[in-house]
């Protein structure tokens, strides 16, 4: 006889199943329990943030009011990456307005558009700092997209981290500044040649 508990499922979401709550991002929905609220008996996911050490309890019947989805496919995933080689897009409205702006992308809980937040606010060694918000909101967007391509891929934190970075060092912004200081490295070649 198995000792192995059977998956129990609710709105198409399972236990043991992972899953994305928009303000929160990734976790694991490790129970459906009831309990009874004001007389009313209540169906809930009780949905754990390992990392965050919360638990969230959401009940089944509002589950896709409240945004709760499924991990993104691969297909996402790819897409999310790709977005992160895209040139970054900066409107030019006051930081108050981009930073709600940027805030509502992470919490919508899209993959895509926490890749533009990311892509958008990224700064390589060569760039200048960040002021403090803008890092928070960075290092925010960046949280959420590795732990949920780490949990679709199967892998650490540490390398879907590296797999980030890997995109966002592909950007025409970055790319085009290593160009062009070979395109220079070379041409002082040439002259040193014609020189000597």
């Amino acid at each position: 006889m198995s000792t192995a508990k059977k998956a129990v499922v609710r709105q198409g979401f399972k236990t043991g199943e992972y899953v994305v709550y928009p303000s929160h991002g990734v976790g694991q929905i490790t129970a459906i329990e009831e309990q009874e609220v004001a007389g009313f008996k209540l169906e809930l996911f009780v949905v754990s943030f390992a990392k965050d050490k919360m638990t969230l309890r959401v009940p089944t019947a509002k589950a896709a009011s409240v945004g709760l989805r499924k991990l993104a496919d691969a297909e996402s995933v790819a897409k999310a990456l790709v977005t992160l080689t895209g040139r970054a897009r900066v409107k030019r409205t006051m930081w108050s307005r981009r930073a709600q702006e940027y805030e509502a992308k992470i919490n919508s809980g899209d993959l895509v558009a926490i890749a533009e937040v990311v892509r958008d606010l990224y700064r390589s060694e060569a760039q200048p700092e960040q002021s403090y918000s803008e890092r928070q909101l960075y290092e925010a967007a960046l949280d959420r997209m590795t732990r949920e391509i780490a949990v679709v891929d199967d892998v650490t934190e540490t390398e879907a981290l590296k797999k980030i970075e890997g995109q966002l060092a592909k950007s025409p912004r970055r790319a085009g500044k290593a160009e062009t200081e070979a395109e220079l490295e070379g041409d002082n070649d040439d002259l040193a040649e014609e020189a000597a």
